[in-house]
């Protein structure tokens, strides 16, 4: 298509006669004539490209919601079940699918809408070497100098994408600790044993210790006196192990059996019993508590001494000594006694008498 005719027809002197005039007017219309249906084929291309570039954003857009949707009804479900509780948490789920729904859609929009822009440049005829070239040393810029946000964002949405927590789980980020009350792609926020609320940057989170998935341990130390019958003590903590796994609600938090691992410790004045118990994520402490409660009230009843504890029975006091009252000899009662005569003056001698 060229543009040199109309430039060519406005470039002459004035004044311009009446065949001129009607010269040029001809020359625009034949020119016009010539290239209405490159402008009309540039149009309908450009606009091909618009309406399908819409369309398929939206096409896409509302099949990731649908999908998305379809996760949340699925969780709900779930949760509705007798162990849907243990197994799922619903507002983590349900967070987390939003989160990867919206980097998808968002991610989706730019690539569909810069393609599609692409397309409408290059259907001008616009060289997109440079433009590209400036597009990259611009992206290599912003990328070194928001190097941090990138990495935080990065960090953010593979460990979404590999479900390493979320919310209502108890995790131990280095840099703080608590439970987990909201998940973002750059920042994670926590809540503290006392309260405080730790808003964490995803891409400064080296490691991350979950206390809140698969199983937990309940470790209890139960210490004794060493002159108790272990094999006693043994058998009281297995009744109360067992009492404990089968009433509420302690029988569904426990995942496995109390267990009496043995001896942790022999020391000269005392010796350290290991009770150990697996259970639900989060209900050790519990547990622990529990068990401590029962094991010395069982300990009570069985006669058995703990250490630091009161003894079984006190014994009578005996009659005081009545020698306790009466204070030790003095050495200066004695007048020979060394002591005394190192106190008693000196006589002076008869010569400085006179």
């Amino acid at each position: 298509m060229s543009w040199s005719a109309p430039l060519a027809a406005g470039s002459a002197s004035d004044p311009v006669t009446l065949d001129e005039a009607a010269d040029r007017a001809t020359d625009a219309a034949s020119w016009i004539e010539e290239n209405w249906a490159t402008w009309l084929s540039i149009g309908l291309r450009m606009t091909l490209i618009l309406v399908i570039a819409l369309v398929l954003r939206h096409v896409i857009r509302r099949a990731l919601t649908k999908l998305i949707d379809r996760m949340n009804r699925s969780v709900q479900t779930v949760e509705g079940t007798a162990l849907g509780g243990l197994l799922v948490n619903a507002e983590r789920r349900r967070q987390r699918s939003e989160a990867i729904g919206s980097v998808l859609r968002s991610v989706t929009s730019f690539l569909i809408l810069g393609t599609a822009a692409l397309m409408m440049l290059g259907a001008l005829s616009i060289n997109l070497a440079p433009l590209l070239a400036s597009a990259g040393v611009a992206g290599v810029a912003l990328g070194f100098g928001a190097r941090n946000l990138v990495t935080d964002f990065l960090s953010g949405v593979f460990m979404i994408l590999e479900d390493q927590y979320g919310v209502g789980d108890t995790i131990d980020a280095g840099v703080a600790s608590g439970e987990v009350i909201e998940v973002g792609l750059r920042v994670t926020k926590l809540r503290g044993d006392n309260g405080e609320i730790w808003y964490v940057r995803n891409g400064e989170v080296k490691r991350i210790g979950n206390l809140s998935q698969g199983w937990a341990t309940a470790a209890v130390d139960v210490m004794v006196r060493p002159s108790e019958d272990l094999e006693r003590v043994r058998t009281v903590i297995n009744q109360v192990a067992e009492k404990l796994a089968k009433d509420d609600p302690w029988n569904e938090r426990l995942w496995g059996p109390v267990e009496v691992l043995g001896l942790d410790s022999v020391l000269l004045d005392s010796v350290t019993v290991r009770v150990s118990a697996k259970t639900m994520p989060g209900q050790a402490v519990g547990v622990e508590r529990e068990l401590r409660w029962r094991i010395k009230l069982a300990f009570d009843e069985a006669g058995i001494r703990i250490v630091g504890g009161l003894p079984a029975a006190v014994e009578q006091e005996s009659a005081p000594d009545p020698a306790a009252g009466v204070a030790a000899p003095s050495a200066l009662a004695s007048p020979t006694s060394p002591q005394s005569l190192a106190a008693s003056p000196i006589v002076p001698p008869p010569n400085l008498a006179k």
